[in-house]
């Protein structure tokens, strides 16, 4: 019986992964043609999307220790959902995403215009986001694609840009030999995108927040939006 079962079973997961695969490949594509001047190597690309990857695992384990000493300590409600969100999970994320960034693309010949910043954290997020999506959607099914393909995917994208355009930054403060500027540059490049995402996550879990989480998604992807193609339009060697 198992046996006839087996490809119906291995045809629906290949369709939940394809669901949880394409958007992210979709925003992917929209990024790297947005840079202008010098495209990226395939292989630095490849590589971003596995240091993304790996970057959720290294998240995971440092959500699951922090969310324990989160247990231990907070006995207030409102306090652990603010810490919970803004410290634990945005953190934990968006600080393993900049270190596998940093660790991957710093140092690189590559790295050579202003708008590659952009290109290398958004490509990071959304590797993370690509493996996030496969489990969640492996776990939960269809119609979690459905919702995290408009929601989620789309956010770590917002995420990486906002860390990117720091990220970017940095890298052009440094060349310039400015080391105490570029080193704010990239304290930003961690800071803005994990308040962004704590604000996502805090407002997601609100009960009665439907409409409001609506309107932050909205205005989030717009800056996110505006900010690609002005930075794409007025991009520069570094």
């Amino acid at each position: 019986m198992f046996y006839f079962l087996l490809p119906t079973l291995m045809s629906y997961n290949v369709i939940l992964i394809a669901a949880a695969v394409i958007p992210a490949v979709f925003l992917m594509v929209k990024v790297y043609r947005s840079d202008r001047l010098e495209k990226e190597s395939p292989y630095m690309l490849w590589a971003l999307v596995r240091a993304g990857i790996f970057s959720s695992l290294i998240a995971m384990v440092a959500e699951r220790v922090l969310s324990g000493v989160l247990d231990m300590t907070v006995r207030d409600p409102g306090l652990y959902q603010v810490l919970l969100y803004f410290g634990v999970v945005a953190f934990s994320e968006e600080g393993a995403k900049y270190f596998m960034l940093r660790r991957g693309t710093w140092n690189s010949p590559e790295f050579n215009c202003q708008f590659d910043g952009v290109v290398y954290a958004t490509f990071v997020s959304l590797g993370f986001a690509l493996w996030e999506n496969i489990s969640y959607v492996l776990h939960y099914g269809f119609s979690t694609a459905l919702v995290r393909a408009v929601t989620a995917i789309p956010g770590h994208t917002c995420f990486g840009v906002f860390m990117g355009v720091f990220y970017g930054l940095a890298r052009r403060y440094e060349n310039r030999g400015q080391r105490e500027t570029a080193q704010l540059y990239r304290v930003l490049a961690v800071i803005a995108p994990a308040l962004l995402h704590g604000a996502y996550d805090y407002i997601a879990s609100m009960r009665a927040g439907t409409w409001a989480f609506v309107a932050f998604i909205a205005l989030l992807f717009a800056a996110s939006y505006v900010l690609v193609v002005r930075l794409s339009r007025e991009d520069r060697y570094i």
